[in-house]
């Protein structure tokens, strides 16, 4: 059994209907904490949609920036205005729309450093974040990790026959020869520690290895990962598979 079996799915209309449900769900559930609110951001076309919806009316009026803080999930080791960057993605998207306080915007380095050093950079934000260099199950590092999902079953960096799978004690990690520039990648331990997991799919290219997934398919990546909280899983039509929960 892997936390697909027992995840809370949705399934909308299409890619729009897909990103403005959540945006709801994720403005919600910012507005419902009192205090610092935590987000993991993901690559990819799914969520910049989600990005813009929530830098524009009504989202943006009703976003609590001042105490939320942004950090990534994976990066592509490139320079921040490379095309290929996650982090440029989010910037012309989101943090570029909304006023977000500078100090709450937590990019990995990717300049002037090696992949090693900025994974273990980044290691140091969040511990220094979090206030800890041990995660404790009752206080997750992060409220919500917003995850994609490759046709080969990788999510972040985690890719499948990679060193980085078996990773239980670095936060952060480097993957090499995966694809053909270097990755920084959260691992599972970092990636895990959240009060909620969401994955964005959308399109017929993922329903194959979404029905994978919840065939209980152990080895894909993706089915390793075993979030402290709640796994939600944001589908539209074209990507759902026939076995589902």
């Amino acid at each position: 059994m892997t936390a697909f079996s027992t995840a809370a799915v949705e399934v909308l209309a299409n890619p729009e209907t897909l990103a403005r449900r959540a945006a709801s769900w994720l403005v919600a559930a910012a507005r419902a904490k009192q205090d610092i609110f935590a987000v993991a951001l993901s690559g990819g076309s799914t969520p910049r949609r989600l990005y813009e919806l929530l830098a524009a009316p009504p989202c943006r009026d009703a976003f609590p920036w001042t105490r939320t803080h942004w950090f990534w999930g994976d990066e592509r080791f490139v320079p921040h205005d490379d095309q290929e960057s996650n982090y440029r993605m989010v910037r012309e998207a989101l943090l570029a729309r909304a006023l977000i306080p500078a100090a709450n915007i937590h990019p990995i380095p990717t300049e002037g450093t090696t992949p090693e050093d900025a994974a273990a950079a980044y290691e140091h934000v969040l511990q220094s974040f979090y206030g800890a260099t041990t995660l404790v199950r009752e206080r997750p590092l992060f409220d919500i990790v917003l995850l994609g999902l490759g046709p080969e079953g990788h999510t972040a960096s985690l890719f499948p026959g990679t060193a980085i799978l078996e990773e239980r004690r670095r936060w952060v990690g480097t993957v090499v020869g995966a694809k053909p520039e270097p990755r920084i990648t959260l691992t599972y331990p970092a990636l895990e520690s959240s009060r909620e997991v969401a994955f964005l799919a959308a399109g017929e290219g993922k329903r194959a290895v979404l029905d994978r997934l919840f065939g209980g398919d152990t080895a894909l990546p993706a089915a390793r990962l075993r979030p402290q909280g709640t796994l939600r899983i944001f589908l539209d039509r074209d990507a759902a598979p026939h076995r589902r929960p």
